[in-house]
């Protein structure tokens, strides 16, 4: 794989709390790069990743208990500043000879500290009170020696520390979450006036520093392809190779037959005409509709679309010619976060990603993943300063297993079929209603089920197709979309009367977590 190369900035150590990734999405939009990374990172490898500054996550647990996540008392030692978050402020006291106890009243949700001044509170006022988010049943008894305190609320005396002559700062609330006012003053105190990082994440710093990075490992001689789903993630990936490489690089169009209405065309208008790129289009439907016949298990669709593919691709990458030895891949940042844990090793397996680990040892290509580093919003925007149409960088996500995956149940031509038809009249009344950009992700569902209706003064027996939209930052949490309820009405009337088979409409009100955005 391509080694990634990053630019200085902030670690941030990940000891299992549900907001670490936001952590990471206010340092990387304060234009400071930053990367996560679980506890069991050695203190040689720390220093080797050499940080400007280091933030130390919350978590669920407690500091005093059995086999929790700790960190090496040597981190403290490093002369990099350290700022611990909520369990990561109570590790920094307990590392430091402080003491952490139960608390007698556990806070969750809003409260308000008293400022009594500080680094991480520059620019407030001394007996400033200021609302915070909260979420801790343990606190810090007593400021560890050598360290004062500048923030305290009611119910916990120790809200916020500070060692008196070395960069060691902790807060108990989470200045990351948006109910925490000021949240945003305090990550960039300690940001850039504590860690005097440089602003200088920007698409086009990162478009240049990728290009010199991957002309200088694929050489003069040789060949990329890519294989080009369609979708933002994989188009930018090879428009951001092409602008290195050039017409050495080939893209590879696996289509499924599990695309949505016009998605191959689409594909080939893009990036024949507009881009000049070498696109080679495969016509696979039967090899991957024969492979899904009969099955019904979500992770044994992904695993068997997988494996078609790869044959599949593998086939046609061996066309292109003997001198192929890079393949690139759209893989993001977050298939990266949550294929590891807290603990360091691979997490419990919600849904395999079909771009981390997916690729068998017998294919002789060293990988290019240029997008590893990114969040979905940044992709986007290194699409846009790459010159993408705006209708391909501003595309809602589309997972690579496709419509697959939206049938629940056995994938047949004529469940894909009317799916296809259902979603394609979803997008084309969202857009209609201006709502297309205001939505993270929307999509229709074909459910296993069948509902009495009533058509054309005639009984009927039919499918229910589920509409789901979301609103998100990068999709590792998600919100359902509250519709004007006339737009809703709309769509379920057209595709109850346009699509045959289908008698009912529901739409999708659950939030991730507790559920995922896509169904299977």
């Amino acid at each position: 794989m391509l080694a990634p190369v990053h630019d200085p900035g902030i670690l941030i150590i990940d000891f299992g709390s549900q907001y670490t990734k936001l952590i990471a999405r206010r340092v990387r939009e304060a234009h400071v790069y930053c990367e996560i990374h679980p506890p069991n990172r050695s203190i040689d490898w720390i220093r080797a990743w050499a940080p400007v500054g280091i933030i130390l996550s919350g978590g669920p647990n407690s500091v005093y208990g059995e086999n929790v996540p700790t960190a090496d008392p040597a981190l403290l030692e490093l002369g990099v500043p350290v700022l611990g978050v909520c369990y990561g402020m109570q590790l920094l006291a307990q590392l430091s000879g402080g003491t952490v106890v139960r608390a007698a009243r556990r806070e969750y949700g809003r409260a308000v500290v008293t400022v009594d001044g500080g680094a991480l509170f520059e620019g407030f006022e001394a007996g400033e009170e200021t609302p915070v988010w909260m979420s801790h049943g343990d606190h810090v008894d007593v400021a560890p020696p050598g360290y004062r305190i500048v923030a305290r609320s009611a119910n916990t005396p120790v809200a916020a520390i500070e060692h008196e002559s070395r960069a060691l700062y902790g807060v108990q609330f989470h200045p990351e979450v948006a109910h925490t006012v000021r949240g945003g003053d305090i990550l960039s105190n300690f940001v850039f006036g504590i860690c005097h990082a440089h602003p200088d994440w920007t698409p086009g710093h990162f478009v240049d520093r990728e290009v010199e990075r991957i002309r200088e490992t694929v050489g003069p001689d040789v060949r990329v392809i890519c294989g080009l789903s369609g979708g933002v993630d994989s188009s930018v990936a090879a428009a951001l190779v092409h602008r290195a490489v050039g017409d050495r690089l080939t893209c590879i169009f696996v289509d499924h037959g599990l695309l949505r209405l016009h998605e191959r065309e689409q594909v080939e208008q893009t990036f024949r005409r507009h881009l000049g790129i070498d696109l080679r289009v495969v016509d696979a439907t039967r090899e991957f509709l024969s492979a899904l016949a009969g099955v019904t298990d979500p992770e044994a669709k992904r695993k068997r679309i997988g494996h078609t593919f790869i044959d599949v691709f593998e086939a046609e990458a061996r066309a292109v010619g003997n001198d192929v030895r890079f393949l690139v891949q759209g893989t993001l940042y977050p298939d990266v976060i949550e294929s590891l844990s807290p603990t360091g090793g691979p997490s419990v397996t919600i849904k395999s990603h079909h771009n981390v680990g997916g690729l068998p040892e017998r294919l002789p290509f060293k990988l290019i993943e240029p997008l590893r580093e990114l969040f979905k919003d940044e992709v986007r925007q290194v699409g846009r300063e790459l010159g993408l149409p705006e209708e391909m960088v501003g595309r809602h996500p589309f997972p690579g297993p496709g419509l697959a995956i939206r049938i629940l149940g056995e994938v047949t031509p004529d469940a894909l079929d009317t799916l296809r038809r259902a979603d394609a009249i979803y997008t084309d009344e969202i857009r209609s209603a201006g709502l297309y950009d205001d939505i993270w992700q929307a999509f229709a569902v074909l459910l296993p089920i069948r509902s009495v209706g009533v058509q054309g003064d005639e009984r009927s027996y039919d499918q229910v197709i589920a509409l789901r939209a979301v609103t998100s930052r990068d999709g590792m949490t998600a919100d359902w979309y509250p519709f004007p309820p006339d737009v809703l009405a709309h769509i379920s009337n057209r595709i109850a009367n346009e699509v045959d088979g289908v008698n009912r409409v529901v739409y999708d009100v659950s939030s991730k977590p507790p559920a995922t955005i896509e169904w299977e």
